[in-house]
C-alpha cells in the first residue's frame, strides 16, 4: 500500500507543507517506530581487529542498531522527536518507552566506547555525526520532560563528535564532493547549526574556515552533470546549503552568482531524479536526492527571497518522490521518511 498518496492531499500545491496533519504525523511516526529496534537486516561499518570483535548490531550499538544502519537509526530518532514536538498527544507511553530504552544513559555510554575501539574512531564521519547533532538539538528543544532527560543522556556523545569535528576538519585537505554519505558540505550543515545554538565558537570557527577554504572560490558549478547513479545528496546544492549559512546575505548572493548563475534565471529548470527500482537499496537513493535538493532549494529562497521561483522546482521534486514512500519495502522505508519530513518542514 502506498504510504502517503492519500494522506498528503496538500501535494497539489504544497502551500501547507509545514502544516502536517495529525493523520500524516502518525503515518510518519509509524515508520521509525517499526525499525528503531529492528536489528536485522543490518549493514554494519565496523573494523574488526580480532575475532572477539565480531558482535551483533545491538551489542555493538545498543542505541542505534535498528533501521538497517547506524545513521538511519539516528535520523529515525530525530523524526520521532520532531513529530512528538509538533503533536504532543502522540507521545504515548509506548513511544516514550522506545526512546527512553534506546537513548538510555548506559546505552549512550556504550556508543561512546565504540568510538574508542582501535580503527573505529572515524565511524560515521561525518554524515552520522551531523545527524546526531541535529537529534541533540531536537531533544533540547522538545518541551516534554523526556526531552530534558534524553538530551542529557545524549550530550556526552554529541560532545565527543564536536571534538572529533574540531580535530578532523583541519586535517582534511580536500572537500569530498560525492553525492552520498561522505559529502563534506552536508556533513558541516547541521553541525554548524549546533555550533550556533550552543555558542560553540571552536566548532563554529573551524566549520567556517574549512567551508571558505573548500568552496569560496568555486565558480560555474556544472549542475547539469548531476545526479550520479546512487546520489541522495547533491554536491552542488549541499555546497550552497553550507555557504548560505556561513556567509552574510550580500556575500552569499555575490558568491551564488558566481557559483550557480543559472539559478537567477526564472527559466531555470531541474529534472528530479528518476528511480528505476525501489527495492534496490542504492537506486532508491535518488528519492532521497529529490528531498535533499528540495530542502536546499527552500533554504536558498529563505535567504534570497528574490529567487522564490526555485520553490516550484523544490515542490516538483517532493511531488516526484513523496508518493513513492511505501509500506513494505525496507530499502526505502528505513530512512526516506526522515528526508521527506525535513524537506516538507523546510519550505
Amino acid at each position: 500500500m502506498k504510504f502517503l498518496t492519500v494522506t498528503f492531499l496538500f501535494l497539489a500545491t504544497l502551500a501547507s507543507a509545514q502544516e502536517i496533519s495529525l493523520t500524516e504525523a502518525k503515518r510518519l511516526l509509524s515508520l521509525p517506530m517499526k525499525c528503531i529496534q529492528k536489528e536485522y537486516p543490518n549493514k554494519l561499518g565496523q573494523v574488526l581487529n580480532e575475532r572477539g570483535d565480531l558482535k551483533s548490531p545491538a551489542e555493538l550499538h545498543p542505541s542505534f542498531y535498528g533501521c538497517f544502519d547506524w545513521h538511519s537509526s539516528v535520523h529515525g530518532h530525530w523524526l520521532m522527536v520532531k513529530i512528538l514536538s509538533k503533536y504532543p498527544e502522540l507521545a504515548t507511553d509506548s513511544v516514550l518507552l522506545l526512546l527512553r530504552t534506546n537513548l538510555s544513559k548506559a546505552n549512550i555510554q556504550k556508543e561512546i566506547e565504540s568510538f574508542g575501539v582501535k580503527n573505529n574512531g572515524s565511524f560515521e564521519r561525518t554524515y552520522g555525526w551531523n545527524w546526531l547533532l541535529k537529534l541533540q538539538l531536537e531533544l533540547e528543544n522538545w518541551e516534554h520532560p523526556a526531552g530534558k532527560e534524553l538530551s542529557a543522556n545524549l550530550e556526552p556523545l554529541s560532545d565527543l563528535f564536536c571534538k572529533k569535528y574540531i580535530d578532523f576538519l583541519p586535517k582534511l585537505n580536500y572537500a569530498i564532493r560525492s553525492g552520498d554519505h561522505i559529502n563534506t558540505a552536508f556533513g558541516l550543515t547541521f553541525a554548524y547549526d549546533y555550533a550556533l545554538a550552543h555558542s560553540n565558537d571552536s566548532l563554529k570557527n573551524v566549520i567556517e574556515k574549512r567551508a571558505r577554504d573548500f568552496y569560496f572560490n568555486d565558480k560555474n558549478y556544472p549542475l547539469h552533470l548531476e545526479p550520479s547513479g546512487y546520489d541522495f545528496l547533491s554536491g552542488g546544492f549541499e555546497e550552497i546549503d553550507i555557504m548560505r549559512r556561513i556567509l552574510s546575505k550580500d556575500e552569499f548572493k555575490k558568491w551564488l552568482k558566481q557559483f550557480a548563475p543559472q539559478l537567477f534565471s526564472k527559466k531555470f529548470a531541474l529534472e528530479p531524479g528518476k528511480v528505476s527500482d525501489r527495492s534496490d537499496g542504492h537506486l532508491v537513493h535518488l528519492d532521497g536526492l529529490n528531498f535533499s535538493r528540495a530542502w536546499c532549494l527552500y533554504g536558498i529562497t529563505k535567504t534570497l527571497p528574490e529567487l522564490k521561483h526555485l520553490n516550484a522546482i523544490a515542490d516538483q521534486h517532493i511531488r516526484t518522490s513523496l508518493p513513492n514512500i511505501v509500506d513494505g519495502d525496507y530499502m526505502g522505508e528505513h530512512w526516506l521518511a526522515s528526508f521527506a519530513l525535513l524537506a516538507l518542514l523546510s519550505k
